[in-house]
């Protein structure tokens, strides 16, 4: 079978997005090799490397118009190029399909991450939102099936476009084997002094958005008075990291607040960009803490658990979902629970072992294999 990606994502995002289809691509192309796998992209960068694998090719766009307008070429014009590849099926990775793929005989499946535009639309902007609801409604409404990482998105699909159970499946998202293997000592020594990482923290990630909390865990930073300090590897722009920052201030917690994605160490670092040195910063934090309000699915929270970290998260949306009978749930709007789980976990080290232990076990629920097999699953029914 040929299938074809919208992989736009695996070469250009360098988060969620972009981890998701760049793990689901190599799964499959590991585990199903008796298929050939088409990365349709309008840019070929170094951010996934496809080469390793003899049964993928990359596709983009050729000649005028069409590599110069991208964008159409993506949304429209790529439907010759499908039928020119003798493309079997198109997986839009990331929300979208081609407008008037249906018409080219070719079945297509699209992946819904989640909708959080549509729970929370005033924390976008307003043209940005009219624009999302079309493409996913569209996706949605003409796809052949709809991949949903988690049951809550799902449910959202569902409530939000109206769309037919039967028309979704959940296939939950892996994340890169590499959080798996334990990360030598001299390896974490040698991460901790390129980034001046200090002997115990917290650790927080994820973009910096009023979604994902992050002012909460400041708060229980500062009735802690000065214990571990809080390491962020994540970015924001607007009102929101102004308000935590003046917080930050505000309250004498600026050296217990490191704002990792910011120094230039990790600005000018390759194996930053591409999250190489993570599984290591990742097995040196106490706990990862991840208070998101919303999620699709949560992707740190596997990460953590892949990688032997405790794990503190919110008791809401997809978070108990994903992080199962292994993480420490806390009310994300409670300043005294996370003050409570954060001492809990940095010094009951018979809770710790347990969470480690717990949380090795439920990501093995996710492994690439049995997350390719999932999806592949849903392919095999076009």
């Amino acid at each position: 079978m040929n299938i074809g990606f919208d992989a736009k994502r695996a070469f250009q995002n360098s988060t969620g997005l972009g981890h998701y289809s760049r793990t689901l691509i190599s799964s499959l192309a590991k585990y199903f090799p008796q298929h050939h796998y088409f990365l349709f992209a309008p840019r070929i960068t170094a951010q996934f490397t496809s080469s390793e694998f003899n049964n993928i090719e990359n596709v983009s766009p050729q000649g005028f118009p069409a590599n110069f307008f991208t964008s159409i070429w993506r949304s429209n014009w790529i439907k010759k190029d499908l039928l020119d590849k003798k493309i079997d099926l198109y997986h839009g990775l990331s929300h979208e399909i081609p407008f008037g793929i249906q018409k080219t005989g070719i079945p297509s499946v699209v992946t819904i991450h989640d909708l959080i535009f549509e729970r929370y639309p005033k924390q976008y902007n307003p043209i940005d939102v009219s624009i999302y609801r079309k493409k996913f409604r569209y996706a949605c409404e003409h796809a052949n099936h709809i991949i949903a990482i988690s049951q809550q998105t799902k449910q959202d699909v569902m409530e939000y476009y109206k769309i037919p159970e039967a028309k979704i499946s959940v296939c939950y998202q892996s994340c890169n084997p590499h959080y798996t293997q334990r990360v030598s000592e001299n390896e974490k020594e040698k991460v901790r002094k390129q980034y001046q990482l200090p002997d115990s923290f917290y650790l927080y990630v994820g973009s910096i958005i009023e979604r994902k909390n992050l002012l909460l865990i400041c708060k229980a930073l500062d009735q802690l008075k000065h214990s571990i300090p809080l390491v962020v590897i994540g970015s924001g722009t607007g009102h929101y990291i102004k308000e935590i920052k003046k917080y930050i201030a505000g309250n004498n917690l600026t050296n217990q607040v490191i704002f990792l994605s910011e120094h230039a160490a990790a600005i000018e670092s390759p194996s930053f960009k591409n999250a190489a040195d993570f599984p290591a910063i990742y097995q040196m934090a106490v706990a990862l803490i991840y208070p998101s309000i919303f999620e699709g699915f949560g992707i740190p929270v596997l990460e953590a658990m892949c990688s032997g970290t405790p794990v503190i998260t919110s008791n809401i949306s997809c978070m108990p979902e994903t992080g199962g009978d292994a993480a420490f749930y806390v009310d994300p709007f409670s300043e005294e629970a996370m003050v409570h789980a954060m001492q809990e976990i940095s010094t009951n080290a018979t809770r710790r072992d347990d969470m480690i232990q717990k949380g090795m076990l439920h990501a093995a629920k996710f492994s690439p294999e049995l997350c390719a097999n999932a999806v592949m699953n849903v392919y095999q029914q076009l």
